[in-house]
C-alpha cells in the first residue's frame, strides 16, 4: 500500500493545473480518494468534526447489501434448478450458478454508470463523488436475473443523466437513481419487467418443467389468491421467485442491522414505513372488500420489494425528508401508498416502488411543512413571553 500510495504521488503534479493531464484531474482524485482517505485537514475552527465521509457511509451501505446480495445468487440458482428439474445440484453449485448471472449485470452497471460520472465531473471541472457506488450495486439487485444487460445499460444511463446529473450531481438528486432506473425499465421495456418467466434464470428461453410458474408471490395473489401463495416461512427466508436482492427478508434484516448501528441508515424511516403499511393492511383486513384485501397485514411486510424498499430505498439520504419529524410522515405515508397501490391497482401487482418515487418528489414539501410549523410554534412562545 506504501508503495502504491508513492507511485500516486509521484503522478500527481501530471494532474495539477500545468500538468501534461490536468484535464483529467477529476479522474486522477477520483481513484486516488477511493484508494486512500484523503489527507486534507481543517486549517481553522470547525464546527462540526467527524470521522464519516461520503467514501465511509457508501461502503457501509454496499457491505450492508452483502447479505441481499450473497443469498440473491444462491436463489437464482435454486429458482432454476426448480424450473428445470435439477436435482444433482449442490447448494455451492447454485450459488456460483447465480454469482456468474449477477456478475455481467454488475459489471454493466458500474462501467456505465461511472463512465458516465467521470465524463460528467470533468466537463463541470468537479470532484468525483463516490455516490455511485451505491446505487451501481442496487440497480442489479432490483432487477429480473433474465434482463438483457443492453437494457440495464440504457437504464443506468438514463438514471444517472435524467435521474441525476442534470439536477447537480451527488446528493442534488429528487429521485432516487436506482428505483429512477427500475421506473425507466418498467414503463419502456414493460415485457421485461412483468410477467413470470423473467423472475427466473432462462425461463424466457422455454424448456423449463411442464406447469412450473415463476410468478412471484404478489402476482399470485393478484391471479391466483391466498390459497397458491407461498408460505409466509418461505418469503421470509426467501426461496421465491423475485428481483435478486429483494426476496429474502432475513438478508435485508442483517443489512437494516448493519445501518442502524452505524447509524448510516434512519430507524425513524424504517420504523414509520413498516407502521404505515401495517396499519393500512390492517384497515383493509378490517373493511374487506376484493379478496386482496383480506390477505394478512403482516404479508406486505414480507412479500415483492417492501423490506428491501424500506432499508435501502426510502432511506436515501438525498431523496427522503431531511428533518425528524418529517421523516415519520414521509415513513409512514410511503408504507401506506404501497399497499394501497398493491391492493387496488390490478395492472401493477407491487408497490413500493411508485409509492417511494412519488414521495421522494413529496419530500421537501413535508419538511418545508415541518420548518415553517417549528418556526411558528417558536415565534408562538417568543411572544407570549
Amino acid at each position: 500500500m506504501n508503495f502504491l500510495l508513492k507511485q500516486m504521488k509521484n503522478i500527481e503534479p501530471l494532474f495539477k493545473k500545468g500538468g501534461r493531464f490536468e484535464k483529467l484531474h477529476s479522474v486522477y482524485d477520483g481513484f486516488a480518494t477511493f484508494l486512500f482517505v484523503p489527507d486534507k485537514v481543517t486549517s481553522r475552527g470547525a464546527h462540526i468534526r467527524d470521522y464519516m465521509d461520503m467514501k465511509r457511509t457508501m461502503i457501509i451501505v454496499v457491505l450492508a447489501l452483502m447479505p441481499a446480495l450473497l443469498f440473491g445468487c444462491y436463489n437464482i440458482g435454486l429458482q432454476h434448478t426448480r424450473a428445470f428439474g435439477i436435482n444433482d445440484w449442490t447448494l455451492m453449485h447454485m450459488f456460483w450458478f447465480g454469482f456468474l448471472k449477477l456478475l455481467p449485470m454488475i459489471i454493466v452497471s458500474y462501467l456505465v454508470g461511472l463512465g458516465i460520472e467521470f465524463v460528467a465531473a470533468q466537463i463541470r471541472g468537479h470532484e468525483i463523488n463516490e455516490g455511485y457506488l451505491v446505487t451501481g450495486m442496487l440497480i442489479p439487485l432490483i432487477m429480473p436475473i433474465d434482463v438483457p444487460l443492453w437494457m440495464v445499460a440504457v437504464s443506468v444511463a438514463f438514471a444517472v443523466i435524467i435521474g441525476k446529473e442534470i439536477f447537480g450531481g451527488t446528493g442534488m438528486n429528487v429521485l432516487n437513481p436506482a428505483l429512477t432506473a427500475r421506473a425507466f425499465l418498467f414503463f419502456s421495456y414493460p415485457g421485461w419487467m412483468t410477467g413470470d418467466a423473467i423472475w427466473i434464470e432462462g425461463l424466457v428461453k422455454g424448456g423449463g418443467l411442464d406447469g412450473f410458474s415463476g410468478a412471484t408471490p404478489l402476482a399470485v395473489a393478484k391471479l391466483e389468491g391466498m390459497a397458491n401463495m407461498p408460505s409466509a416461512m418461505e418469503m421470509f427466508i426467501g426461496t421465491i421467485p423475485g428481483s435478486v436482492g429483494e426476496t429474502s427478508v432475513v438478508a435485508i434484516l442483517i443489512g437494516a442491522f448493519i445501518l442502524l448501528v452505524t447509524g448510516v441508515g434512519s430507524w425513524r424511516i424504517m420504523l414509520s414505513m413498516t407502521l404505515g403499511a401495517l396499519g393500512m393492511g390492517l384497515l383493509l383486513n378490517a373493511t374487506g372488500g376484493n379478496e386482496y384485501t383480506q390477505i394478512p397485514a403482516y404479508y406486505h411486510l414480507i412479500m415483492g420489494g417492501f423490506a428491501f424498499g424500506t432499508v435501502f430505498m426510502a432511506t436515501d439520504p438525498v431523496t427522503a425528508a431531511q428533518t425528524n419529524t418529517g421523516k415519520y410522515i414521509y415513513g409512514a405515508l410511503t408504507g401506506i401508498l404501497v399497499v394501497i397501490i398493491r391492493v387496488f391497482n390490478p395492472a401493477y401487482p407491487e408497490g413500493t416502488m411508485l409509492a417511494i418515487l412519488l414521495m421522494n418528489v413529496m419530500a421537501p414539501l413535508i419538511d418545508h411543512y415541518v420548518v415553517n410549523a417549528n418556526i411558528r410554534r417558536r415565534l408562538k412562545r417568543v411572544t407570549t413571553a
